[in-house]
């Protein structure tokens, strides 16, 4: 199915965690007192615990178990 650019309310469940790691990546980088130049860390740091925490889609299970 195609996608209308610049439309985000057509695909709500990546855009609604798109903002889930902004956020996470934010309050880290912030918490921590790091410079801007971390951002990359702490966006790749946020993927990594959503992906290893349980998840009620999965009905408690772990996402990156999910793969395996």
């Amino acid at each position: 199915q195609k996608m209308v650019p610049g439309n985000p309310q057509q695909n709500g469940v990546s855009e609604r965690m798109n903002r889930t790691i902004m956020e996470c990546a934010r309050s880290m980088r912030l918490h921590a007192v790091l410079p801007l130049s971390f951002w990359v860390e702490a966006v790749s740091t946020s993927v990594y615990l959503i992906n290893r925490g349980p998840s009620s889609a999965l009905d408690g299970g772990i996402p990156e178990e999910a793969w395996y």
